[in-house]
């Protein structure tokens, strides 16, 4: 009997699209070599993909096992290089869905495996094309399990991503003398208010980086949204006559945008108020809160929140590396959730004015929808606002 027809002909058919489209059938070492250089001195060698540019950011983890078009297209991850938990990456390619902004500002990004041959009805895209149209460089074949262990040891710090045959002294010196950014959330804020039209209630939506998947939300229940930049005055924002005000997610320190504070205040009370992860945090600030930088943060979509009130725990998508702090917590804030593991605020509403906001993203994508309900509630919230 002949070899060929010893085996089945998907199987000789699976191994000639092997060997053409070279996965890891002899093509491997025509890849280039690129490095991982952490602030600590740990140095990761690995191959190339995506763009071919030199780096540097904070380097964070995040633990999600899909969704990796999502979280690359996050603003959240603005300056930052993401590395990947789960091993396989890429392997469905990158579509026109589930874009979460379309022009990503993460600086690079660490995979174990990337899959350089996609298959999913959806994609238009590889993880690679897509990545050298944005200008983003990536890295694979690290051990993102032992990195992500250094992380956790050591907190986030600053890496750089560049080529093998750079100087490795030099390229130490450089990410040393780095001083990363402070004006992440003026980066990726829209310059210009834009509508996002829609039949029901009026939202004006404050835009610190901005998750796509936010608007979605509020167009599935028919809002009109107005879209403002993030240091718009209050003034502003109450000529617009809207409904109810959004405080979205975005990137960096809260600190580092004193001026929504001022906004903040000047339209609670007036107006129901709904934020989200850096609107969480900034919601918090104006009322008196503290904010510290967590030692390497929740990024992923498997975080478990407990609602205080009720006892119902909800698996949550997040991505920040700054928590409202507990301690001193003024008193016109009541806690409404927490998360499981350390405990870390969760969500806060205020006692006299119709406001909330969540560190966790309900809108999800990727991740969950177990906590969508907070839109429908802050629906009622505004519904309520008006009826009085």
């Amino acid at each position: 009997m002949k070899l060929c027809e010893a085996i089945p002909l998907p199987i000789i058919i699976y191994l000639m699209w092997m060997v053409v489209g070279g996965l890891h059938l002899g093509q491997e070492g025509t890849m280039a070599k690129r490095l991982l250089i952490l602030e600590n001195g740990i140095i990761f060698e690995g191959e190339a993909f995506g763009a071919d540019l030199f780096v540097t950011g904070e380097i964070v983890f995040n633990t999600g096992m899909t969704g990796y078009q999502e979280s690359i297209t996050d603003q959240s991850y603005n300056g930052q290089i993401l590395t990947f938990t789960y091993p396989l990456v890429g392997n469905y390619g990158v579509n026109r869905d589930d874009y979460e902004s379309i022009l990503p500002t993460c600086k690079g990004v660490v995979v174990y495996e990337y899959a350089r041959r996609a298959s999913n009805w959806r994609q238009q895209l590889s993880l690679d094309e897509f990545l050298k149209i944005k200008k983003i460089p990536g890295i694979s074949g690290i051990d993102t399990r032992a990195l992500t262990k250094i992380i956790r040891q050591h907190g986030t710090m600053r890496a750089t991503i560049a080529n093998a045959d750079d100087s490795i002294e030099h390229l130490q010196d450089q990410l040393q003398a780095t001083v990363l950014p402070t004006d992440n959330i003026k980066q990726v804020s829209t310059k210009q208010s834009y509508p996002a039209p829609g039949t029901g209630r009026s939202v004006v939506l404050v835009d610190f980086g901005l998750k796509h998947s936010i608007l979605r939300e509020l167009a599935k229940r028919n809002c009109s949204v107005t879209v403002v930049p993030y240091d718009t005055r209050a003034e502003e924002i109450l000529q617009l006559n809207p409904d109810g005000v959004m405080l979205s997610n975005g990137p960096g320190n809260p600190e580092d945008v004193p001026e929504a504070l001022d906004m903040i205040r000047g339209v609670q009370g007036k107006i129901p108020i709904f934020g989200i992860c850096m609107g969480h945090q900034l919601f918090s600030m104006a009322n008196g809160a503290k904010t510290h930088k967590m030692k390497f943060g929740h990024r992923g979509f498997n975080h478990a929140v407990r609602e205080i009130a009720t006892g119902r725990v909800d698996f949550t998508s997040q991505n920040h590396g700054y928590a409202v702090s507990r301690e001193d917590l003024p008193e016109c804030l009541i806690v409404t959730h927490e998360e499981i593991n350390d405990k870390s605020v969760e969500g806060v509403r205020h006692r006299d004015y119709p406001a909330f906001s969540v560190q966790f993203h309900p809108d999800a994508a990727p991740g969950p929808h177990d906590a969508d309900y907070l839109f429908d509630e802050f629906m009622e919230m505004m519904d309520a606002h008006q009826a009085y």
